[in-house]
């Protein structure tokens, strides 16, 4: 049995204020904020003074080994990228660059505070949940499959063996959900076949929605109705589903995500580097749609990192709407917490409280950003940025203390990710 106890931090409470306390951690769940018990005998104590205690990012859609082509192909519209210069990378990849690229992103992903995330992508998948497990955050796992491509009906039955294999796996820090790529990717009979195998063995759905206006004109052309209705028709959102992007939505479009509880995963800093557009994300808020946020794969955004994406959140519907209360701060930080355990349907994660899971992000306050302290809420999204995360916990162990990752060995992951990516490019 683990016990910690985190010792005079400044805690973000789930009503999104803020007060000084102790937590007390035993194994992997959150025992006490505030009021540990008398006869609480922690195993180590972290000082949690002039540090404000926040639960874990999580990042709601990502494709983590693309870390690999981070700057390789930039300023380019989405389906020149996709066509010339990602897809023929990509189909040159071999385990050694999914494990590696998978590496990286779990590194990078840990120093910048999320504790969960959300990954589709190609081949070699177990090589990221195995990446996943020894970096100790939470992988929600899928296969990305294309239904053009000869073995996209072999690539849906290599995501039902992830799960059978994976889902549960490292202490329940894996789970895994089916990847069907996007509506211009995956023809009828092959969504067909992807809905059987995901009602088989209750499989949810993790795919691309209305990215690009492209898209909506293709899709319309081809079955004359927009995505989300030939999706709807499908049957695929039969099943609990992650839309990411979701930027060109109308009315009809709205209401199916609605009628099948679909959640929307808002990614503002690929959208707006991809001229993809701006996702309605105040009017989803409205209509009671949940919107999480991810940070799309590196090679288009071109980072990893969530806290950026929050602030992102907030800014962007400011002046797209021409309102500074289109998407507040806590609203924003809820976004990248709570609202993405809800979409990944992570149980009893994302908020600090006893019974949740010990996914825990310390930010160090004595710095000049965090100063003066007014509103940590509002110094989180707009002041502070990653570079403050100290300590990290998920499902109660330390996985970066004091800057350092504990649980990955960055020297070698950094040198054999540079030689890795330059003998990718130049196959």
């Amino acid at each position: 049995m683990s016990k910690i106890l985190i010792k005079g931090a400044t805690v973000l409470m789930p009503d999104y204020t803020t007060k000084e306390a102790d937590i007390a951690i035993e194994n992997t769940e959150i025992l006490a904020v505030g009021a540990v018990p008398a006869d609480f005998a922690p195993d180590r104590t972290i000082d949690g003074k002039d540090h404000f205690a926040v639960p874990g990012l999580v990042n709601g859609h990502t494709h983590a080994s693309m870390t690999m082509l981070r700057s390789y192909g930039d300023d380019m519209e989405l389906m020149d990228w996709l066509n010339n210069r990602i897809w023929p990378t990509e189909a040159k990849m071999v385990e050694k660059d999914i494990r590696v690229g998978g590496e990286l992103a779990l590194l990078e992903m840990i120093k910048t505070g999320t504790t969960a995330f959300s990954d589709m992508y190609g081949p070699h998948m177990e090589s990221v949940i195995e990446a996943t497990i020894q970096a100790g955050i939470r992988g929600v796992i899928a296969r990305g499959a294309i239904g053009l491509f000869p073995a996209g009906r072999q690539i849906l039955e290599d995501n039902v063996h992830l799960y059978e294999n994976y889902h549960g796996a490292g202490d329940g820090l894996i789970t895994i959900m089916m990847g069907v790529h996007a509506p211009y990717t995956c023809p009828p009979e092959f969504c067909a076949y992807a809905r059987e195998l995901a009602g088989k063995y209750n499989i949810p759905i993790h795919i691309h929605m209305s990215e690009t206006q492209a898209e909506i004109k293709q899709i319309q052309e081809q079955y004359g109705k927009r995505p989300f209705k030939y999706i709807e028709d499908t049957g695929l959102f039969d099943f609990p589903a992650i839309a990411a992007h979701c930027v060109w939505l109308d009315d009809e479009d709205i209401a199916i995500m609605k009628k099948h509880n679909i959640s929307a995963i808002h990614n503002p800093g690929s959208n707006m580097k991809l001229a993809s557009g701006v996702s309605p994300v105040p009017r989803l808020i409205k209509e009671g749609v949940n919107v999480a946020l991810g940070t799309d794969g590196a090679s288009s955004n071109n980072n990893l990192d969530m806290l950026e994406e929050v602030r992102l959140a907030a800014m962007l519907h400011k002046v797209n709407e021409l309102d500074p209360l289109a998407v507040p701060a806590k609203e924003a930080l809820k976004m990248g917490t709570e609202n993405g355990a809800k979409a990944l349907l992570l149980d009893k994660v994302g908020k600090l409280e006893p019974g949740y899971k010990a996914d825990i992000v310390l930010y160090d306050m004595n710095r000049t950003e965090w100063c003066p302290r007014h509103d940590l809420v509002s110094l989180l999204v707009y002041s502070a940025n990653s570079t403050s995360v100290d300590t990290v916990l998920c499902n109660g162990k330390v996985v970066m203390e004091k800057g350092e990752v504990l649980t990955l060995d960055e020297e070698r992951i950094l040198h054999e990710a540079q030689a890795v990516a330059m003998d990718l490019v130049n196959r």
